[in-house]
């Protein structure tokens, strides 16, 4: 793999340890904040907001620009929003910086998924965006787990700032290992930026990976405070429980981008969906016991994010049919997606918290996942009818 991809998974760690690490975060925020533990999930929801927004509308915006021009005018914006958190008197400041730094995170892997493509031959295309997204894995392994450490036992704050200084390395690295003459293609036109949305076959992943992923973050925004009260652990435990996380989470994600490689995305998709609602059943009689908790949230991790490269390189391989004009819009419309499910399945989580019980969020997120094996279903079913050869690709 050319050293320029691990450029793009540098600043993907980054940008993915500040996206996660409010998950370890969220008592300690309500505490210190005064607010409800809704409210402060309800930070996972808006930064997915500001990356929903910011991902197709910036993407659109900057595609006449330099593409190694955007990516550290990205990491700029990030490092300015996490300044922001780090120095935010309240809780409303503190939104408004989350949302910022949300927007450069929706572009940064809008543009980085095209570009790892390009990087790579045809039939290592979806290795090749697993192993960019693997920032977000490691991340998940190493910065959420130090990340939640650092909040706290320094204050949450404190946490804000290390990850301003880890988008200054990833700025750094990015200029001096991205190619300045990355292939680009033609920018698209308003028309055939808009024709994204009028393709079905587009909106239909778009609405598989919105479920997908909205109904593993009804459970996930809260997994902190589950397994304090529910499981009964410590919260200095917590940052090593993430780990077990992370660590499944990387696994995961690599054997994803394989797995798709190997059989196609959608057969992929079809296991990790179903494997994943199955996962999210059990952590709701599990959870209750924490030598049965680590291990459900362990087999947890490993399919939570195993659909990411599927998903990705299927959008990726419709688009350039249907738009091929617009594949940048299209693939930005689906980190989109990704967000939109992660802001609405938080959200519904508080929902669900602040009327059920912290223990109902894990057999509603199945229900959810369910929905999005059904839509992966019916996508197969239209590829097989329509072009088999996307099935099988």
């Amino acid at each position: 793999m050319p050293i320029a991809l691990f450029a793009l998974t540098l600043s993907a760690f980054a940008i993915g340890t500040t996206e996660f690490v409010i998950v370890g975060l969220v008592p300690t925020i309500a505490q210190d904040l005064g607010v409800s533990l809704p409210s402060a999930g309800l930070l996972v929801s808006l930064y997915a907001l500001g990356v929903a927004v910011g991902a197709p509308v910036l993407t659109a915006l900057t595609g006449r620009w330099n593409r190694k021009v955007v990516l550290l005018a990205l990491m700029a914006l990030f490092v300015a929003g996490n300044l922001m958190a780090w120095l935010a008197p309240g809780y409303e400041s503190l939104i408004t910086a989350r949302v910022l730094t949300g927007l450069a995170h929706g572009v940064f892997f809008s543009i980085g998924s095209t570009i790892a493509t390009t990087l790579v031959s045809k039939d290592k295309e979806a290795s090749a965006i697993a192993i960019m997204f693997t920032g977000l894995t490691v991340a998940l392994v190493t910065g959420v787990p130090l990340g939640t450490w650092i909040g706290q036992v320094f204050g949450w704050r404190a946490t804000f700032l290390v990850v301003s200084l880890l988008g200054v390395i990833a700025f750094v690295g990015s200029a001096l290992l991205i190619p300045r003459n990355l292939k680009q293609a033609q920018p698209a036109r308003l028309s055939q930026q808009l024709s994204v949305l009028t393709q079905p076959r587009l909106l239909l992943v778009y609405a598989m990976t919105a479920v997908g992923y909205g109904g593993t973050f009804v459970a996930f925004t809260f997994l902190a405070p589950i397994l304090e009260q529910v499981s009964g652990f410590e919260s200095s435990s917590i940052a090593l429980l993430l780990l077990v996380y992370g660590v499944s989470v990387a696994v995961g994600n690599i054997w994803g981008g394989k797995m798709a490689d190997r059989m196609g995305p959608v057969k992929a998709l079809h296991i990790i969906f179903a494997a994943l609602a199955l996962v999210l059943v059990a952590f709701t009689f599990t959870a209750g016991n924490q030598i049965t908790a680590v291990l459900t949230v362990l087999v947890w991790g490993a399919f939570a994010f195993g659909n990411v490269p599927g998903l990705q390189v299927y959008v990726v391989k419709l688009a350039e049919k249907h738009t091929p004009q617009a594949v940048d819009v299209a693939s930005g419309l689906n980190i989109a997606a990704f967000n939109v499910g992660i802001a609405v399945g938080a959200y519904v989580g508080g929902l669900i918290v602040d009327s059920m019980t912290l223990m109902d969020t894990p057999w509603i997120g199945a229900i959810i996942v369910f929905w999005a094996l059904l839509l992966t279903r019916l996508s197969g079913f239209l590829d097989n009818r329509d072009q088999p050869q996307i099935a099988t690709a």
